[in-house]
């Protein structure tokens, strides 16, 4: 499976995103400004689009079913919608409710099929939760040293008001689909949507 192996930081630093919104806990020293470089329009609009995939550890093509699935959607706006799936990829949900330090651990977790949906293991990192979803790791991998050192980094961590989740128990539920206000990423979806319409 193809995947993006660059340095987070110096990708952060070029995309001039804070390491936290991917859940590392580190800072970069140097600083985020491109010293008299004016970007143009294109520019602007294609690093929006980089910053979300780069987020959400997604590449080019599923990103752009992801759009193209938003785009025809009858409500909503298509940047709005495509945020929201964007969110509601499990390893998305996982890193959330806190059994994943990254998305990428996340989708390791779900990779080696530790999850259970609704009672069902799911091993794709893309799979769509609904509203009302019950996620849980599986009972043998509870144990396991790995999800103690999780919670150990993950427990100061804010769920989302639209996720539940039990800790002690290694469970949650998603309780709603989140809407654009619940997302914090500090991404501009409008100039995804106007990339994608040249």
């Amino acid at each position: 499976m193809a995947r993006d192996m660059s340095p987070v930081l110096k990708r952060c630093r070029a995309l001039g995103l804070e390491p936290t919104f991917l859940g590392i806990d580190k800072k970069s020293n140097r600083n985020f400004a491109r010293a008299g470089k004016k970007i143009s329009e294109y520019g602007t609009q294609l690093r929006e689009k980089q910053k979300a995939k780069f987020i959400y550890g997604v590449l080019e093509k599923p990103f752009r079913n992801n759009f193209d699935k938003a785009k025809k959607l009858k409500y909503g706006t298509t940047g709005e919608n495509l945020l929201i799936l964007l969110e509601l990829r499990l390893d998305n949900v996982m890193f959330r409710m806190g059994y994943g330090r990254t998305r990428t651990e996340a989708r390791q977790i779900v990779d080696h099929k530790h999850v259970l949906v609704n009672g069902k293991c799911v091993n794709i990192p893309s799979y769509q939760v609904k509203a009302g979803d019950v996620i849980s790791i599986k009972e043998k991998c509870k144990s396991a040293q790995r999800y103690k050192d999780i919670l150990e980094v993950t427990d100061g961590r804010t769920v989302p008001a639209w996720l539940e989740a039990d800790h002690e128990n290694l469970t949650g539920t998603v309780k709603e689909i989140p809407t654009r206000d619940q997302i914090d990423v500090p991404v501009n979806e409008v100039l995804i949507v106007e990339l994608y319409s040249k």
